[in-house]
């Protein structure tokens, strides 16, 4: 019988987890909450599969390990795989697969849900009315269609909050380095400064690579309207973390919504009351009332959840039965 090994598993994952095992009576999944690391390897010997889902990068001395063990795969069943190291993993016969596309519109639909807070100052709202102040002087909302929304990144997730934004009226324009011809009739193409400079809103749905990493940074952010806003749904160094903080402590910017932040390994999905914050970023941003943070959960669907599942393993089991999966990253 084929033996996968699924680490990170959450509680509500499990379900999915035995629907998908009920469909595949010749494999047998075993569940457990750890990591991979250098510190955890030997106990995945006697498994044919591997499916991950981790914060932490894993260390090159686990990779040789993997080979050692007789592993050929390492499924993620997250859409980011820079917890890996590709070519590693080629180097020791590897094949690293993802789920690319768990759910496009969860995350959109998040996006949506950001943008419309900031847009009608809730935030705002809500910090009034903890100190019971329920005037509404000088928060005047504005309305969705009325707005140009801006998407960076414009693949699977980003063209489905374009054709969100674009049902309600919005106007869209776009970046990306592949114009797609299907998103035509819902966006316009821009050069990514101008995308910047027009937008009142901004929503980011690119990958965390070396060309993104601190893709707004300072000079990005001062290309914004001071009016407009910015979302993040993607990952948290696309963004320059600290000059974020300096255009909202310096009225450059009108506020953000962030699902994802640089250092987030340390604090988000973690219960952290009455505890000191191990970020003053973070520290500084929740202090913020013109800014949203939600902890990743941009994923964190019914569907979402059920695809990452049953893609992840159908990946890690093609491979193993000597297929290319479709998924496949390196």
């Amino acid at each position: 019988m084929t033996k996968i090994l699924m680490l990170s598993v959450r509680p509500d994952e499990q379900a999915a987890i035995k629907a998908w095992q009920d469909r595949h009576p010749g494999v047998e999944v075993t569940t457990a909450a750890w990591e991979l690391r250098a510190s955890t390897v030997d106990q995945t010997a006697g498994f044919d599969g591997l499916v991950i889902q981790q914060r932490y990068n894993i260390e090159a001395e686990v990779y040789p390990k993997l080979k050692a063990l007789g592993f050929k795969q390492i499924s993620a069943r997250t859409a980011g795989f820079d917890v890996l190291d590709l070519n590693l993993a080629k180097q020791n016969n590897l094949v690293v697969t993802n789920v690319p596309a768990y759910s496009p519109r969860s995350v959109a639909e998040l996006a949506l849900a950001h943008t419309l807070r900031l847009t009608r100052n809730l935030e705002l709202f809500d910090d009034r009315a903890s100190r019971q102040d329920f005037r509404w002087a000088g928060l005047q909302a504005k309305e969705i269609h009325s707005l140009t929304i801006g998407i960076i990144g414009a693949g699977r997730i980003g063209g489905t909050a374009a054709r969100l934004f674009h049902a309600l009226g919005a106007k869209v324009i776009a970046n990306d380095l592949v114009e797609n011809p299907e998103l035509k009739d819902v966006l316009t193409y821009l050069p990514f400064e101008e995308v910047l400079k027009q937008a009142d809103v901004v929503s980011l749905h690119v990958d965390l690579n070396e060309s993104t990493h601190n893709l707004i940074d300072e000079h990005a952010l001062s290309l914004m309207k001071p009016t407009a806003f910015l979302v993040n749904e993607c990952r948290g160094p696309v963004v320059d973390t600290d000059a974020l903080i300096n255009a909202l402590e310096n009225k450059q910017l009108a506020g953000a919504a962030l699902d994802t932040l640089t250092g987030e390994e340390n604090f988000f999905n973690f219960n952290l009351e009455g505890q000191a914050l191990p970020s003053q970023q973070l520290v500084k941003l929740r202090a913020m009332p013109n800014v949203v943070i939600t902890p990743h959960v941009g994923f964190y669907t019914n569907i979402a959840v059920q695809n990452m599942v049953d893609i992840s393993l159908d990946s890690a089991l093609a491979v193993l039965e000597g297929q290319k999966p479709t998924t496949q990253v390196n």
